[in-house]
């Protein structure tokens, strides 16, 4: 197996078994983080989550659209340093409408069943995260980098 077979693997392992991620926003005022609900496609090319318009994540984002969005399977024990496996993504968000929000929104939804209220809220919006790179921590200091092609 090539080790970006590998990679993909563990990616869709990871992404596979986590519910939530930690993005990263920026604006003007500073830097800005968030939980927020993911789900990612299968070519690993686009990660998904959802907000309201009224958040200041939203605000950032229309302000600045690159983000960093860490998932990651801690659990807060000392087995974490050798066996945790962290991954940032890095790219640019846009917010989906018209069919390609439907076919994204039925992904994100079939992990998240129970937010398909706040999704179909005419005042949530269903975004994306354009994947550029993942940055992969495995080990507490292995460091590999997995870029995405278009």
């Amino acid at each position: 197996m090539t080790e970006n077979m590998e990679l993909r693997n563990l990616l869709q392992k990871l992404f596979s078994s986590q519910l939530l991620a930690v993005l990263g926003t920026q604006s003007q005022s500073g830097p800005y983080g968030n939980l927020v609900a993911f789900a990612v496609t299968e070519d690993l090319k686009t990660l998904l989550f959802a907000t309201t318009r009224s958040t200041r994540k939203y605000d950032n984002l229309k302000e600045t659209p690159r983000v960093a969005m860490v998932i990651d399977n801690r659990s807060n024990d000392e087995e974490d340093f050798h066996e945790a496996v962290a991954v940032t993504a890095t790219g640019s968000v846009k917010e989906l409408d018209g069919a390609e929000k439907d076919r994204l929104q039925s992904i994100f939804l079939s992990k998240h069943p129970y937010l398909i209220d706040f999704v179909n809220a005419p005042t949530c919006a269903l975004l994306e995260v354009e994947v550029e790179t993942y940055y992969i921590v495995q080990q507490f200091q292995k460091v590999m980098e997995f870029h995405i092609t278009s």
